[in-house]
């Protein structure tokens, strides 16, 4: 069973109604996380819970985490972030109220370059303040990433971004990604195509290729696929240097959210215990089979 290499386990800190039928798209529900705190009147919180239950999920296996925060869960969820830090766990960037920075459908962008700038080291100072350590990791809100985003993050100090997602089905990049396989790489300057050698490196997602390559880094396609299929991923994406997984606190709830912005009626129809199982075997089963789980912070500084 020896598969021995290196892999990630990263997770996504971010609540039900910060995805983007809920908040902060082109077809939301809310503009922003802002107006739905003006307008929403009802329960909000189901991530306080459910990272509680991870944070003793990590602490059991021991296996140290990438956190990848948006940035005002320290505002609404007073204790949850400090909490992490106390458990010893990388924070990362994951944008400061999870918008998208570039259009689903066109990839042209939805602010000003200047205006994810401004957010992005907003985001970057308040999970700094709350860790009390450089935060060196990004991820872009809905894993929407562009080589210019890429460029304002190298020139903001982050070491690494972990949003690339190679696969058949879906590109959420601004790039063909031809040159770019689920290996750590150098982005080209304005562009996600590997280079040499730049001040910044992409962690890649993995993928599971049989001739198509079918996404295997987690959140919904653990939800959809389950564990099996993600793990077949993992293991190939191994052999092809260091890897990462992910998933959300959320993906554990047993509650129902809200049904708000149901333009993705399906998107949490699999969800809680069932999910909760499918981490657990693909920790234990990385454990087993030798593989290195460190967070990206490490990687990156070796």
């Amino acid at each position: 069973m020896t598969t021995r290499g290196s892999a990630s386990l990263t997770i996504d800190l971010e609540d039900w109604y910060h995805i983007p039928s809920v908040c902060g798209s082109t077809f939301s529900e809310f503009q922003d996380v802002e107006e739905f705190f003006v307008r929403w009147d009802g329960r909000y919180d189901y991530l306080t819970d459910t990272t509680g239950r991870v944070l003793q999920i990590l602490d059991h296996y021991r296996v140290p985490a990438t956190f990848f925060v948006v940035a005002d869960v320290i505002d609404h969820y007073p204790g949850l972030v400090e909490s992490i830090v106390d458990h010893g766990h990388e924070i990362a960037c994951h944008g400061l109220h999870h918008s998208c920075v570039i259009d689903s459908r066109t990839k042209e962008p939805l602010i000003s370059p200047d205006a994810f700038r401004r957010v992005t080291a907003r985001a970057r100072r308040a999970l700094e303040r709350i860790s009390g350590e450089k935060v060196v990791g990004y991820r872009a809100p809905n894993a929407l990433i562009a080589g210019w985003m890429i460029d304002i993050l190298d020139d903001l100090g982050f070491g690494y971004d972990s949003s690339v997602s190679v696969n058949s089905f879906y590109n959420k990049s601004d790039s063909a990604l031809k040159g770019v396989s689920s290996a750590p790489y150098y982005p080209e300057q304005n562009e996600l195509e590997p280079t040499d050698y730049r001040g910044i490196v992409e962690f890649p997602w993995p993928y599971y290729d049989i001739g198509l390559k079918i996404p295997t880094g987690g959140g919904p396609m653990l939800r959809f696929l389950g564990a099996h299929v993600i793990m077949q991923g993992l293991r190939q994406s191994l052999r092809r240097g260091h890897t990462v997984f992910y998933f959300h606190c959320i993906d554990i709830a047993d509650d129902e959210f809200p049904n708000i912005g149901n333009k993705r009626p399906f998107y949490w129809t699999i969800k809680g215990e069932v999910v909760e199982k499918r981490i657990l075997r693909i920790i234990r089963e990385l454990r087993d089979r030798g593989v290195a789980v460190k967070p990206l912070r490490e990687v990156l500084e070796e």
